[in-house]
């Protein structure tokens, strides 16, 4: 096996644990949380198959509209604040979990990439010196 296989299956797991734990978390803050999660590990899936344009639409797109989204809900909700402030500290573990795990997927996308850049496959190779996938993409869809 790979270290990219072995990166696909620690991601893939990350992916599915994120996406049971928004359906399943009570709080509406740790369900945003781990969806935010869901969508880097995804993110960095589509790193992995060097689709760098389709990886920063997912975060840019998907975890900003997320967040304003919830920041909505909270506008729009009648929340009492005072017990969102008490209960702040029972956030952070959930929060600094997923920055851990956001912040470790990106380092070992990167390890990655640059440990299997020798066993790239011709028609990656191909696309790479043309310019990247970006270019490629654009030529497909405006010609």
């Amino acid at each position: 096996m790979t270290f990219q296989t072995a990166l696909f299956y620690i991601f893939a797991a990350i992916l599915v644990f994120a996406g049971v734990r928004v359906v399943t978390a009570r709080n509406p803050v740790h369900a945003v949380l781990w969806l935010v999660l869901a969508f880097f590990t995804a993110a960095a899936h589509w790193l992995m198959l060097q689709a760098e344009f389709l990886a920063i639409v997912l975060v840019l797109v998907y975890v900003g509209a997320v967040m304003v989204l919830f920041l909505f809900v909270v506008m729009m909700l009648d929340v009492n604040f005072a017990s969102l402030r008490r209960q702040f500290r029972s956030y952070v573990p959930v929060g600094a979990t997923v920055g851990a795990l956001v912040l470790i997927e990106m380092a070992l996308t990167l390890v990655g990439s640059r440990v299997d850049s020798g066993s790239v496959a011709s028609g990656a190779a191909a696309v790479a010196r043309a310019g990247g996938n970006t270019k490629a993409l654009g030529m497909l869809v405006y010609t």
